[in-house]
C-alpha cells in the first residue's frame, strides 16, 4: 500500500469516524443532521471496512424504525436535531399517522432499496461477526417486507414498475426527468418553508425556491393523506429507472441472503428477472438510455440522466451493449467526464453546477461502475474508481463535483464519498 493509499484511507476514515453518532451515520454534520436510508446503505459498503459491527448497527437501527406497512423511511429524525433540517419532524408529525414507526420519529417518503445489497455486503466482510450476531436471520424478514411494500403497494401505474411520488425519493432531486410531471404541480405550499441549505452551498448550486415550493406542496398532500399510496388524484406519479434497477438488484441480493439463512431463494431471483424485464418499458430508443415516464399515461421522458444508466447493474438487461455505448459516448465519459454528469452534458438542461442537473455524484459513478463491471467493461469500472478516489479527499470529500474539472460543490466531509472512496481503495467490488 503506497503512502498516498493510506493517507486516502485515513482521511476517508475519519470522516466516518466524525459522522458517527452511536448507532448511525449522518450523511453531513450541518446540512444533514438525521439518518438518510439510502445514504446508510452506501456508507454501510465503506464501513464494513472499518468496523464491520458498525456496519451491521447502521443497517439495523434504519431498518428498526421500520412502518408496519413495510416501508424503509426516507429519514429517520434526530429529536435533539429536529429544527436543524426542513422539512423535520414537526413538518411530518409521524407519530400521528396510522402505521408509523412506532419507535421513531420519521419522513413518510422512500429512497431507493439498496439495503439488501448493503447488508450482503456487510455480512460477506465478516461472515463469522455476522452469523454469530444472526445478522442476516433477523434482516430478512424486514427486507422482505420492505421490497413487497414497493412491489404490492407503489405499482401505481400497474407496469410491473414501481412508482415514485416525490422528487426526492430517488434522490435525484431537482433531475430534468420530473420537470414535466412536475410542471402540473402547484408551488404554493400553505406553510413557509425554510432553506438551511442554501447555508451549506454556493449560489446556483441548490434547487430554487419555486422548486422547493413544489416539493413542500407534494409533502403536504402526501402527509395529509396519511401518506397512503392510495390517493387516486396525487398528481406526481413516476416510474424511473434507477430505483426500479436498484429494487431489482437488491431481490438478487435478497435471494443469496436466503440461501444462506436456508430460505427459498426463488421468489426473489423471479422478482428481479420481472423487474429486470419490466424496465424495458423505460427504454428510449432515440436517446439509448432508459428514462422516466408518467406512470398514469407512460409517456416518456425525452431527457438523457445518469438514472438510465444504473440499470447497468443488472446481468441480463436488454440493450446492454447500447448502454454502454451510451455511458462512453458524447452525453456522458466520452465528454471529458472524470466521473458520471447526473445529466448528460448534451442536453439542454445541463448545468455543470446545479445538483442533480450536471454535477456527478460519487454514489451514481459508484453505481455505474459496478454495472460496467457486471456489462464485461472493467476498463469503465477502472477508470471511474480512479476519479473517486481521486476526487475525493483532495476536494475534503465533497458532496458531488464538476464533472469535468472535478470542482467540489455542496456541502463537505459527506459521508458516502469517504464510504465509497473507502470501498474503492480496500478493493471492493460485488460484481
Amino acid at each position: 500500500m503506497t503512502r498516498t493509499t493510506a493517507d486516502a484511507r485515513a482521511a476517508a476514515t475519519e470522516v466516518l469516524l466524525a459522522n458517527w453518532r452511536g448507532d448511525h451515520t449522518v450523511p453531513a454534520a450541518g446540512l444533514y443532521p438525521h439518518q438518510w436510508s439510502w445514504d446508510s446503505a452506501f456508507i454501510a459498503f465503506g464501513l464494513r471496512h472499518v468496523s464491520p459491527r458498525r456496519a451491521r448497527l447502521e443497517l439495523e437501527t434504519l431498518l428498526g424504525a421500520q412502518w408496519t406497512d413495510g416501508r424503509v423511511p426516507q429519514i429517520v429524525f434526530d429529536p435533539a436535531k429536529g429544527a436543524e433540517y426542513s422539512p423535520g419532524p414537526s413538518f411530518w408529525r409521524s407519530s400521528e399517522i396510522p402505521g408509523s414507526s412506532p419507535v421513531a420519529s420519521t419522513a413518510g417518503f422512500v429512497q431507493p432499496a439498496v439495503h439488501a445489497w448493503a447488508a450482503l455486503a456487510v455480512h460477506e466482510s465478516d461472515p463469522s461477526g455476522s452469523d454469530h450476531a444472526r445478522f442476516l436471520r433477523r434482516a430478512y424478514p424486514r427486507l422482505v417486507a420492505w421490497h413487497a411494500y414497493l412491489t404490492e403497494r407503489r405499482d401505481r401505474g400497474g407496469r410491473g414498475l414501481v412508482s415514485i411520488v416525490h422528487p426526492w425519493e430517488p434522490g435525484t432531486d431537482n433531475s430534468p426527468l420530473w420537470d414535466t410531471v412536475l410542471a402540473s404541480v402547484p408551488a404554493t405550499p400553505r406553510d413557509p418553508f425554510d432553506r438551511p441549505d442554501l447555508a451549506h452551498a454556493g449560489d446556483g448550486e441548490r434547487p430554487s425556491d419555486r422548486d422547493y415550493g413544489r416539493y413542500y406542496w407534494l409533502a403536504e398532500r402526501y402527509r395529509d393523506h396519511d401518506c397512503d399510496d392510495r390517493d387516486d388524484a396525487y398528481p406526481f406519479l413516476v416510474e424511473e429507472p434507477l430505483s426500479n434497477a436498484l429494487l431489482a438488484r437488491s431481490e438478487l441480493a435478497l435471494a443469496a441472503i436466503a440461501d444462506h439463512i436456508g430460505a427459498d431463494p426463488a421468489p426473489h431471483r423471479a422478482r428481479a428477472a420481472d423487474l429486470t424485464a419490466a424496465l424495458d418499458q423505460l427504454w428510449h430508443e432515440e436517446l439509448g438510455i432508459h428514462t422516466a415516464a408518467d406512470a398514469r399515461t407512460g409517456e416518456l421522458v425525452p431527457v438523457a440522466t445518469v438514472n438510465g444508466l444504473v440499470p447497468l447493474v443488472l446481468p441480463g438487461i436488454r440493450h446492454a451493449d447500447r448502454l454502454v455505448d451510451t455511458l462512453t459516448g458524447p452525453g456522458f465519459l466520452g465528454s471529458g467526464a472524470q466521473l458520471v454528469p447526473s445529466t448528460a452534458v448534451t442536453a439542454d438542461a445541463y448545468d455543470p453546477r446545479l445538483y442533480w442537473r450536471g454535477p456527478a455524484w460519487f454514489n451514481t459513478s459508484w453505481l455505474v461502475a459496478e454495472g460496467a463491471c457486471v456489462q464485461g467493461r472493467p476498463d469503465v469500472a477502472d477508470g471511474l474508481r480512479r476519479a473517486i478516489v481521486d476526487l475525493a479527499a483532495p476536494g475534503d470529500h465533497p458532496e458531488y463535483v464538476g464533472p469535468v474539472d472535478g470542482t467540489p460543490h455542496g456541502t463537505r466531509r459527506f459521508s458516502w464519498t469517504a464510504a465509497l472512496a473507502l470501498d474503492v481503495l480496500h478493493g471492493g467490488r460485488r460484481s
